[in-house]
């Protein structure tokens, strides 16, 4: 789902309005105003049920706002920073920077949305008796707004995954077991079979001639289905991440040159090279068996030719520990995080006795991750992903790792 159109900022919080949100806004304009022939008798005059229509359609999604409002602000005083709040076809959604690090910040979060809507429930259907008595027309629509609240309320407290029920269960678990990847699982669990109960009911509405019930049913389970199965993946890209070592991923970019090479022979070999990829390997620098460190050729650009023939690569050489370095050993979700907080394109993988054994690039662990998934490629789009700087396949490593970082599912050593 894309972002949609800013609309304004509440507390620091960007409101958006998808493009899908507009269909949805005919449908329920044209579905209100059905209703408000049904229960006004006399019923109003055709404007002003269609202006009834469209005023409670709009009333609703500012009470689907407050909702999504108040998941928001209990996450905000929860330190968790709020990208936007964004409202769509199925309602509205809360995005968040990363999950509560905790299993009661994450349960705050989760009730604080059913908590508004079940208090604009309660207020709305306690003054829909005075509102009768200003105007028939207003206690109709004061008494409907009360009702869908409090549907709004029941319905996400379902307890499966993407509703607030879910997260509340996935928070309980995670109370309980101390493990967040277990309640992620029992949520999602949940979610799914919600999901496959939503589309089955759906199509016996649908067979019984409901059919504008029936299909909402079948297209919120649909959606229930994609939301489990993205989390789905989600959890096994994390599984992977911590069991793949980075052994199993990395390579070896790097050529080794003894230290008595001349810069008229390194500028020969480079010439000579076929390096088709991006980044050129590394060259690093032995003497006598002993590392001694890196030279790169930056000394090839700043140096006159005529010096090449007497200049050693001894003469120009940096120290290994310049490179962003991991153990062979390391999981792979650590060698995303040093990618990120180093900013290299390339990691010098370690043996455990600290020399240097291969290399590391973004597409290298991406591509050893879709591997594991059982993600098969033609020859030539893998070498054509191997030259390439980032994940593959636009993989979105660095958002699984962080949300395992703030969920304790993993620790960084070097916090």
């Amino acid at each position: 789902m894309g972002e949609g159109w800013r609309l304004l900022t509440i507390r620091g919080i960007p409101l958006r309005i998808h493009p899908s949100w507009f269909v949805v806004l005919v449908l329920a304009t044209l579905a209100f105003q059905q209703h408000y022939i049904r229960v006004l008798n006399p019923a109003p005059d055709e404007p002003v049920r269609w202006l009834l229509g469209l005023l409670t359609a709009l009333l609703l999604f500012v009470s689907v706002l407050l909702h999504e409002l108040g998941h928001s602000l209990v996450a905000l005083s929860q330190g968790v920073r709020v990208r936007s709040i964004t409202l769509f076809l199925l309602g509205g959604v809360a995005s968040v920077e990363r999950e509560c690090s905790t299993a009661r910040g994450a349960l705050l979060v989760a009730a604080a949305g059913p908590a508004v809507s079940l208090v604009l429930a309660v207020l709305l259907l306690g003054l829909s008796h005075q509102a009768t008595h200003l105007s028939p027309a207003l206690g109709a629509m004061v008494t409907e707004l009360g009702g869908l609240n409090l549907v709004l309320a029941l319905f996400n407290l379902l307890p499966g995954l993407p509703l607030d029920g879910g997260l509340i269960v996935k928070a309980l678990v995670w109370q309980v077991t101390g493990s967040q990847r277990r309640g992620l699982e029992v949520a999602n669990a949940s979610g799914r079979f919600l999901a496959y109960a939503a589309i089955g009911l759906g199509m016996v509405l649908l067979l019984r001639g409901n059919g504008i019930g029936g299909l909402w049913l079948m297209l919120l389970g649909w959606f229930g289905l994609g939301a489990s199965r993205n989390q789905g993946q989600l959890l096994l890209l994390q599984q992977l991440l911590k069991e793949l070592r980075v052994e199993a991923a990395a390579s070896r970019r790097f050529r080794v040159l003894e230290a008595r090479t001349t810069l008229r022979e390194l500028s020969q070999m480079r010439l000579a090279s076929t390096e088709s990829t991006a980044l050129p390997d590394w060259l690093l620098v032995c003497d006598r068996g002993r590392w001694q460190g890196f030279i790169d050729d930056t000394v090839l650009q700043q140096l006159p030719v005529q010096a090449w023939d007497r200049e050693r690569v001894a003469d120009h050489l940096q120290p290994l520990s310049a490179l962003s370095a991991i153990g062979a050993s390391d999981p792979l979700w650590l060698a995303v995080l040093r990618f990120e907080e180093s900013g290299s394109q390339r990691l010098l993988v370690l043996s455990p006795a600290g020399l240097p054994v291969g290399t590391l690039e973004r597409a290298e662990l991406g591509l050893a991750v879709l591997q594991r998934l059982g993600v098969r490629l033609p020859a030539p789009m893998l070498a054509s992903l191997r030259g390439q700087l980032g994940y593959p396949l636009g993989l979105a490593l660095p958002q699984v790792v962080r949300s395992m970082l703030a969920s304790g599912e993993v620790v960084d050593p070097g916090a």
